[in-house]
This record gives C-alpha cells, sequence and structure tokens, in this order.
C-alpha cells in the first residue's frame, strides 16, 4: 500500500470515528427532534386533560399528543398500532396514573423507546391513601375518596401537576427553562383564581344539599375540598368498567330517597343506562358533566378551566 493511499485511509477512519463519537454525544433530545422534523420537545400525555395542562406548562416549545381522544373513558380505552408508535417516538410520556390508565403498562412494554414516563398523581394518591389509613384507625374514613384516582377534579392538586410538569420539562429541554418557568407561574395564577371561584360558586348551595351521588367514584377530591358529603355511586368503584349488584342498587336508592339527594351526576364518556334507572326509580334529576376527557375545541370543556367551570356550573345549578 503506497504511503499516500495510507494516509487517505487514516483520514477516513479519523473523519469516521469524529461522526461516530458527535452522533453519540447528541442528547435523546435533539435525536428525536430531528426524526420529527420539528424543534419542539415531542410529548405525549395519556388523556386530552393531562394534555391540556402540559401543554400550558410548555406552551411553543413543545408538541403535545394525546392518545386517548376528545370524548372516550379512559378504563376503556384501548391503544392501536399508531398509539404505540406515537408512544414510541415520544421523548417524554405524562401521565395522571392511581390505576386510571391501565392500558399503559403494556403499551410501554410494546413501544420500548427511551421515553421518561412522568406519572404525574403518584404522591397525590399515595398522601391521600395514607390520610385514609390514618382516619379509618379513627372510624372516620371516606370510603368513597381513598384511592380515587380523579385528583384533577381539585385544582389545587392540577397546581402540584404544573410543579411536576415544570420540573420535567426543564430537565428535559434546558434551554427552554425560563419559558416553562413563567408559564407554569402564569397557570398556577389561573388556578387559584379558578379555586377561589369555586369556592363562591358552592356558597349559593344550602349546606344540607351538598350531597352527591355519580355513575361511579370520580368526586372524591372536589368533595373533600369543597365540602360536599358523597352519598354513594352506581358503580361503586374508581372505574366505569365494573358492575354493581342488584343489592348495591337497591342500597343506593335508599339512601338517595334517606337523605334527599337532589340529581345523579353522571359522566359523558360512560354507559347510562344504569344511572338512568336509578334517577327513574328515585324521581330525582340525571345531570351530565365532563370527568374523564375535555370536549373538541367547539365544545363547553374545551379546556381544563373550562371543564371545571362547566361541571361547578351545572352542579351548583343542580343542588341550590
Amino acid at each position: 500500500m503506497n504511503y499516500r493511499l495510507h494516509i487517505q485511509l487514516l483520514v477516513s477512519l479519523c473523519l469516521v470515528l469524529v461522526l461516530t463519537l458527535t452522533g453519540c454525544a447528541q442528547s435523546s433530545s435533539s435525536l428525536a427532534r430531528e426524526s420529527t422534523g420539528s424543534d419542539k420537545l415531542q410529548v405525549v400525555a395519556t388523556t386530552t386533560i393531562v394534555a391540556d395542562i402540559v401543554q400550558q406548562v410548555g406552551g411553543q416549545a413543545v408538541e403535545v399528543s394525546s392518545l386517548i381522544p376528545a370524548g372516550a373513558d379512559p378504563h376503556a380505552f384501548e391503544p392501536s398500532p399508531r398509539d404505540i408508535a406515537i408512544v414510541a417516538d415520544a421523548q417524554a410520556v405524562f401521565m395522571s396514573g392511581g390505576g386510571l390508565e391501565a392500558f399503559m403498562e403494556s403499551t410501554l412494554r410494546s413501544a420500548g423507546g427511551s421515553a421518561r414516563v412522568i406519572v404525574l398523581s403518584e404522591d397525590l394518591i399515595a398522601a391521600e391513601n395514607q390520610t385514609s389509613e390514618d382516619h379509618d384507625l379513627e372510624g372516620e374514613v371516606d370510603h368513597l375518596h381513598a384511592g380515587d384516582p380523579h385528583v384533577w377534579m381539585d385544582p389545587n392538586n392540577v397546581m402540584d401537576w404544573v410543579a411536576a410538569i415544570e420540573t420535567s420539562l426543564q430537565e428535559l429541554d434546558p434551554a427552554n427553562a425560563e419559558l416553562y418557568e413563567a408559564n407554569a407561574a402564569a397557570y398556577s395564577q389561573k388556578l387559584q383564581e379558578l379555586d377561589a371561584w369555586i369556592r363562591q360558586q358552592v356558597e349559593q348551595i344550602p349546606a344540607e344539599n351538598r350531597k352527591l351521588v355519580t355513575d361511579h367514584q370520580i368526586f372524591g377530591a372536589f368533595a373533600s375540598r369543597y365540602g360536599f358529603e358523597q352519598v354513594g355511586a352506581v358503580i361503586p368503584s374508581i372505574s366505569s368498567s365494573a358492575e354493581p349488584t342488584a343489592q348495591e342498587l337497591a342500597a343506593l336508592e335508599d339512601a338517595i330517597r334517606a337523605q334527599g339527594v337532589h340529581a345523579i351526576f353522571i359522566s359523558s364518556t360512560v354507559n347510562q343506562n344504569l344511572a338512568q334507572q336509578v334517577a327513574h326509580d328515585t324521581g330525582i334529576q340525571l345531570v351530565t358533566l365532563y370527568t374523564d376527557s375535555l370536549t373538541g375545541p367547539e365544545g363547553p370543556a374545551s379546556s381544563y378551566l373550562e371543564f371545571i367551570r362547566y361541571n361547578v356550573s351545572e352542579i351548583v345549578n343542580a343542588l341550590k
């Protein structure tokens, strides 16, 4: 091999080595952004509610996809191959947790990938379960509240979500850390104002009327924060997929009559047949709320803030 050819080969090998090391040194964020052709952080959220709140914090620096479409029940959702591919390409996956998204364990396993998974409600539910255990020792536990994963029904809990989202996005994308901080602060202020508005609205309901019956266990956080009594649920479970017994339905109807309950509040995403039967048997009204999902852009609950305002207005109008 002549000297010039030898030198050319060495130079070529060095170039290959440099390019390889440079590629390895790129962050997973950069690689994911190149693969999507976007400069934005690629984020997946399980529900439309989680997606909206992540978007509020991320702003223009993130691109958020919701796995579960608007109007769908997360308890019954089954991801498609396309959904799994979206998770595989994500840099971060935000989920509520607490057993709400039962499909996510297998979805993450099938997707593989290197996305960071952030479970927003994990600490909130753990703290609530501990509080329930402490109360149980005193014989005063609310079994309709313990283990309820629907923590977003209380905006104060969503403030904790916002803090967790801010921290996660800053770690994934330090270049936009100040943007995430400013967005989180602005949105948290809106949540504080929403909490104050809810308290004012609830004051319109006589104390003796602040009683909730729902289609499944969804209002634990809301009832605890704003002073409502949970009389019962048509499906005595955190999942709308469960089935009540005839004895459980009969007991609920007896409780409704005995306590003078004014309405049954049901989710827009679940089958309403059982709730309609209970309402018919007891002669009270049926009120549809948005609980597990936002509406589409043209609907009355197209954002989390609108979602809460709509639900609170419906509850107040039914019970005052």
